[in-house]
């Protein structure tokens, strides 16, 4: 099965592919064998007719259709793996010859989205902002509140509950009258302002004094990680036993020695400044990176078609499907809860769909123009957490995947990240606001994006 691919208008490919007699019989028979489960033939059990009898009693054209619907999906995929296409949305498929009898072929032709190609600009020596590795002092004082906090101690109060107080409750909660699990508790701790629980419950506790009994009323979010609550009206009926204030101790050496291993509040302010540095610096190079990329996609010209970008939009939607469905969740009724249709979603991702599609554009360039290549060792390398969660060898998955020709996405994206190397490691740094004040700045390049018109000396 070796489809030919012809290029058409507005990054689509028209693909033509004829099915070998061999596997158009193999489907027939299995049709057939599917539709026998439903006939009643004379001499036969239920599902246990030959093929050919039941091709003879049907029709051959009622046993391909069937054998078409179970099929085609398998063959388009096949197709598509084999033509090489990176595809973006939903194909249009047609059936261009079908066979009259066995031993036939079968001919089918589909039109679908590709990505698009860029032409690339300079992706070498750009001047790219980056943050510094230094942590603001802000960020030091954050990680030493919080180690506070862990070393605070609590005092009962007999006055009303504010934020930051700790309160010691038991409660009980009802969705439609009955009881549910996790909604029950006893000598629960709750730090009001905290965020412990779901939104709403802490705030309806605001004032609330020792021996006082509330009624709380919450929502569980869309996104609740217990699916059969999500989106659910609860009713909590709230003893709050005890009010406690938390007294913070003293910001000194002393707090430094048994909250650490240091013996001063200066060393301790010191090693947490190191540390947090490391995680500042990571999270500059990864933003550095990114921004280089986005530096070349700048420099190069890519036409994207709006269908494809409503493409790509709808692709990750349903993805999102999946997941909820993945989790036991309705889409629509999270869409419900969303106060937004499918539509609505899809339109708002449009824009973010067509960043990624001309990031991809352009790696996809840049990867083709330095002639990079992915090794065999790479490919093993890049597998070797999936073949753990599939209790293979990296070798043996990669096998697989050749064998049914699912290895070129895996090759695509080590191109990609070495392609991303190739942008990073050229780009020359600069400070982050210098970077931001250049983006502010008016140029005829911008003036042109803008209004999407050709930018002259002395015109308005």
């Amino acid at each position: 099965m070796q489809p030919t691919v012809s290029e058409l208008p507005g990054s689509r490919v028209s693909v033509e592919v004829e099915v070998p007699a061999d596997d158009v019989d193999r489907a027939v028979n299995r049709a057939a064998r599917s539709l026998a489960r439903e006939l009643r033939l004379p001499g036969f059990r239920r599902g246990k007719a030959p093929p050919a009898l039941v091709i003879q009693r049907v029709g051959f054209a009622a046993v391909l259709e069937e054998a078409i619907r179970g099929a085609l999906p398998e063959w388009y995929e096949r197709a598509l793996l084999s033509s090489g296409v990176a595809p973006v949305g939903d194909p249009k498929i047609e059936i261009a010859s079908a066979p009259e009898g066995e031993g036939e072929p079968l001919g089918f032709k589909f039109e679908i989205g590709v990505r698009p190609v860029a032409e690339l600009g300079e992706y070498k020596g750009l001047e790219v902002g980056k943050a510094e590795p230094e942590p603001p002092a802000e960020m030091v004082d954050r990680e030493i509140e919080r180690i506070r906090e862990a070393f605070a101690r609590l005092e009962p109060v007999e006055r009303a509950a504010t934020k930051g107080d700790v309160l010691l409750i038991d409660f009980e909660g009802l969705i439609d009258g009955k009881a549910f699990e996790g909604g029950k508790a006893s000598d629960h701790m709750l730090e009001l302002g905290g965020g412990q629980l779901i939104p709403g419950f802490e705030e309806q506790l605001a004032g609330a004094s020792s021996g006082e009994t509330r009624e709380v009323k919450v929502t569980f979010p869309p996104d609740y990680q217990a699916e059969d609550l999500a989106g659910k009206d609860a009713v909590f009926t709230v003893e709050v036993k005890e009010v406690r204030e938390k007294i913070l101790p003293e910001l000194d050496d002393d707090f430094a020695a048994e909250a650490s291993e240091f013996d001063t509040l200066t060393e301790l302010r010191e090693d947490i400044g190191k540390r947090l540095a490391e995680v500042v610096g990571r999270r500059a190079e990864q933003d550095f990176r990114l921004a280089a990329v986005e530096a070349a996609v700048a420099e190069a010209r890519v036409d994207l078609p709006e269908e494809l970008a409503k493409a790509r939009a709808s692709e990750r939607w349903e993805g999102v499907e999946r997941q909820l469905a993945g989790r036991g969740m309705s889409p629509d009724s999270y869409l419900q809860m969303q106060g937004k249709t499918r539509e609505q979603v899809i339109e708002e991702s449009q824009p973010e769909a067509a960043a990624e599609l001309k990031r991809e554009a352009v790696l996809a360039a840049i990867a083709e123009a330095e002639g990079i290549e992915v090794s065999e060792e790479e490919m093993v390398e890049a597998l070797e957490h999936s073949a753990e969660h599939e209790r293979t060898t990296p070798a043996k998955l990669l096998k697989r995947l050749r064998e049914n020709g699912r290895d070129a996405m895996i090759r695509d994206d080590i191109r990609f990240r070495k392609a991303v190397d190739v942008v990073a490691d050229a780009a020359k740094p600069i400070p982050l606001e210098q970077a931001e004040a250049r983006e502010k700045i008016w140029t005829p390049e911008k003036e042109r994006e803008e209004s999407g018109k050709l930018w002259t000396p002395g015109s308005d």
